[in-house]
């Protein structure tokens, strides 16, 4: 059996329609949407709203952590638009269109942060499966998907609607999920384990939130593997846990290269 498994797609549908090839099944771990891109401020949704130039003001001001000033900017930015949440629904909806299209059958997918799981069930055709706190067997595997992300130490989750929400969740709520699985042999998660090495990012210079859950899992069920992205430039791609291989699938938009499993 081969699979391939990708993450962190932002808007890579012309890699993400080559992503399968050569395999008998695709593993999609979240990120599909190119919501603010870093690497090319013309692009993502706000680069298409606003142009190349403000967006690179607001990417800088999260590059040097003055993350209240950017929030600010943001919402000054937004609250030029007249309905914002329609713009931004309406660019999340076309790349979806054109993402989804791209999946190569048979496809399991889970959402990441950057991504609207509501909006998901309208786009994936019927080669296409989304999971998230569920298990599918795949090549007499047991693989257990777990989507989003952890919603910050501390922070509120927003109730109210907005312009748009990530997918954040709190830490009760996405234990919950993991706690759904059961006799997994991969683990698939768009967040890596609370493992330091797996969790801190070498160009941001912070460490991501990974989940004790997913750990504790990890060393009751013992998985063959564990793979997650959301972590873009790791200090480690990869860790051993007992004996659990715990592998970061990488940066796909930029990488364009699928981590192949085979058994």
């Amino acid at each position: 059996m081969r699979l391939h498994v990708v993450s962190d797609i932002h808007g890579n549908a012309e890699a993400l329609a080559r992503a399968g090839d050569g395999a008998d099944a695709l593993v999609v771990l979240g990120d599909l949407i190119d919501f603010v891109d870093y690497h090319d401020h013309s692009k993502g949704i706000l680069g298409a709203v606003f142009g190349a130039e403000r967006v690179g003001r607001f990417a800088a001001l999260r590059r040097e952590r003055h993350h209240g000033e950017a929030a600010a900017y943001a919402r000054s930015l937004w609250a030029e638009l007249g309905d914002a949440s329609t713009v931004v629904e309406e660019a999340i909806r076309e790349q979806y269109a054109t993402l989804f299209a791209a999946m190569s059958a048979p496809t399991y997918a889970t959402p990441g942060n950057v991504d609207v799981p509501a909006l998901w069930p309208e786009y994936a055709g019927e080669g296409v499966r989304v999971l998230d706190g569920e298990v599918a067997e795949i090549g007499g595997l047991r693989f257990g998907f777990v989507g989003g992300a952890l919603l910050p130490r501390g922070a509120v989750l927003r109730r109210a609607p907005g312009v748009w929400r990530p997918y954040l969740r709190t830490e009760a709520d996405f234990a919950g999920s993991v706690d759904a699985l059961d006799a997994v042999d991969v683990l698939c998660s768009h967040i890596p384990p609370d493992v330091p090495e797996l969790t801190y990012d070498v160009i941001a210079r912070r460490a991501e939130y990974g989940s004790a859950a997913l750990l504790k899992l990890i060393h009751a069920q013992r998985p063959r593997w564990s793979l997650f992205g959301h972590v873009h430039q790791p200090l480690a791609g990869r860790a051993r846990v007992g004996r659990t291989e715990c592998v970061n699938v990488g940066h796909f938009q930029r990488t364009e290269r699928p981590h192949v499993l085979r058994w």
